[in-house]
């Protein structure tokens, strides 16, 4: 990256000044123009976070996560499961 720190925060709270303008519009909001918005804002709070970490070594507390990431990916529900509370798992309930 080329950009400071302080460029690339002008430039994510401009993004997000951007994005507020379309998204406040609601319903009328013009999709294109919407999609664009976010599009921007993605891309100026990666530079953000990119150039705060190379200029300070300091990261941001959260992170963005891509669209297509899905934390139960690898996880895959078991149909056999039963969640029978008789079952015998070991435990005896109070009740029984």
């Amino acid at each position: 990256m080329t950009e400071d720190p302080r460029g690339a925060l002008e430039r994510l709270i401009t993004a997000f000044h951007e994005h507020f303008a379309i998204a406040r519009q609601g319903d009328d909001a013009d999709a294109e123009a919407l999609e664009s918005a976010e599009e921007t804002l993605r891309d100026a709070f990666f530079t953000y976070d990119d150039e705060l970490f190379t200029g300070f070594g300091v990261e941001l507390p959260f992170d963005l996560l891509d669209d297509d990431y899905d934390e139960d990916e690898d996880y895959e529900e078991d149909e056999d499961f039963e969640d029978d509370e008789d079952s015998d798992d070991g435990f005896v309930d109070v009740d029984d």
